[in-house]
């Protein structure tokens, strides 16, 4: 028999043994897994959802079947089966495996796979599988130690997170890895789950003599968001309120969880809201592009959805000072000290109170005439700072506070522009190689349309002074 072969027997072994031990040292305790541990799926046969990568023909499920697995970021929210898909991956492939933390590991621990990886290919001719979950609590400097042997081959590498991996794992990294998207469940793979829990006498509830009316699924569903973990663990709780009568020696005939029981097992639906997570970023440019939109509803709408969900209050109120002077700009000049103002009297009242300021600041911006010049001024500005360098100073506009920088030019020429009767003077501000060049273009939206008439006015004098003094030279 081939080596590796016997070192596949032998894993397969030690997971027999280690589920048996863990069976006892349950029972022993007293007590039992929580039930989305019991019935995780151990096959693709059993695995629900996600028909898009381990249905027919999925990519994922030719390479578990071929045995071809490459390097892949499994991105998706909490419950969908990231998780369980590498624990099947783990089951059916010839590699060697390796679960790892990223919370509970660090540099160390994985220069020790490395070893492992290199150790398994020269003995065994096996190569290794590391399956890291939550990969986006890797730093930049953990993701560099195995980002040489994920490329050479050396480690297959399986991430797992519920975070988007272009804002979480580093670029070569990312390039060297195929993300795979997995999608919350829906309805119907979510109810399968249900029901397979509700018939399983051995890893579910099938000892109980439980069954679930129609309503109770869908409300454990409803309150679920695709989450099939939350599901399982929904369903615990519900049919450990439905069955505290009874008792567990002799299980009473079949019973019917309403959803009524379920209400009360599950008291309330929580918001899924991750604040650290994509979510978080979808929530906030909701808000956002709500208030460009001029659409007050949606705006007090995401806003209160962010408030009620944890989100910290201090982070929407910068963002909407972002916000007053990005698309509102001198439209609505009063709307930046409108925005500050809201943050201040949070900072003030503190919830429940402070978060009406909150809605006062994201109705009147919602309302507020907008203009994004001043923004794409500051865009140009930088691009044409990117492009020419740092350009000197011209004299003319020069501070001269001793007599070497008189005698050297600074400040000669320059006029004073209150000693002009309108209070302007047509001079030049930037450097020569930039002579003439316009960044703010005001919009006729709001007070902006005073500030280009009196900016046009301006411009057009000193472009008759410029053409006077060509004619005059």
């Amino acid at each position: 028999m081939p080596p590796h072969q016997v070192r596949q027997d032998d894993r397969k072994s030690c997971e027999l043994l280690m589920d048996i031990f863990e069976h006892q040292a349950r029972q022993t305790a007293g007590r039992s897994a929580p039930l989305a541990e019991n019935m995780r799926p151990k096959s693709l046969a059993d695995f629900a959802g996600q028909a898009h990568l381990v249905g027919p023909g999925g990519i994922l499920r030719h390479a578990i079947e071929k045995d071809k697995i490459f390097s892949m970021i499994l991105w998706g929210p909490p419950g969908c089966g990231k998780t369980t898909l590498a624990r099947i991956v783990a089951r059916d492939t010839r590699a060697h495996y390796v679960h790892f933390s990223a919370v509970l590991s660090g540099v160390k621990e994985i220069r020790a796979v490395v070893e492992e990886a290199r150790n398994q290919q020269k003995l065994y001719r096996k190569n290794l599988i590391l399956f890291v979950d939550e990969i986006h609590r890797f730093n930049k400097a953990q993701q560099d130690a195995f980002l040489h042997h994920v490329e050479s081959g050396l480690i297959t590498l399986i991430g797992a997170t519920t975070e988007n991996p272009s804002f979480e794992v580093i670029s070569p990294l990312l390039s060297r890895c195929r993300v795979l998207i997995l999608k919350p469940l829906f309805f119907e793979d979510l109810a399968l789950i249900i029901h397979r829990a509700l018939e399983d006498k051995e890893n579910g509830l099938g000892k109980m003599n439980l069954e679930l009316s129609p309503d109770a699924v869908s409300h454990i569903i409803q309150i679920s968001d695709g989450d099939a973990r939350m599901v399982l663990n929904n369903l615990e709780l519900a049919a450990s309120v439905a069955c505290s009568g009874q008792d567990p020696a002799s299980p009473a005939k079949v019973s019917t969880v309403t959803r009524q029981d379920v209400e009360k097992a599950l008291l309330k639906k929580a918001l899924m809201y991750d604040k650290s997570g994509e979510e978080h970023y979808n929530l906030i440019s909701a808000l956002h592009k709500s208030l460009r939109g001029s659409d007050p509803d949606a705006a007090l709408y995401w806003l209160g959805r962010m408030l009620l969900a944890g989100e910290d209050p201090f982070y929407i109120a910068r963002r909407m000072v972002r916000f007053a002077s990005e698309d509102i700009g001198n439209a609505e000049p009063q709307a930046l000290g409108v925005a500050l103002n809201a943050m201040e009297a949070f900072r003030f009242l503190g919830h429940p109170e402070g978060e009406l300021a909150l809605s006062q600041a994201a109705v009147y911006l919602a309302t507020a005439p907008k203009s994004n010049a001043v923004y794409k001024a500051h865009e140009n500005v930088r691009e044409a700072v990117k492009k020419s360098g740092p350009l000197p100073v011209p004299l003319h506009i020069r501070n001269a506070p001793t007599g070497l920088m008189k005698e050297l030019g600074y400040g000669k020429g320059y006029q004073y522009a209150h000693n002009d009767r309108d209070g302007y003077v047509s001079q030049d501000y930037l450097p020569d190689e930039l002579k003439d060049q316009l960044y703010y273009f005001p919009t006729e939206r709001g007070h902006e349309k005073i500030v280009k008439q009196r900016l046009d006015g301006w411009r057009n004098l000193k472009k008759r002074a410029a053409n006077s003094k060509k004619k005059a030279d």
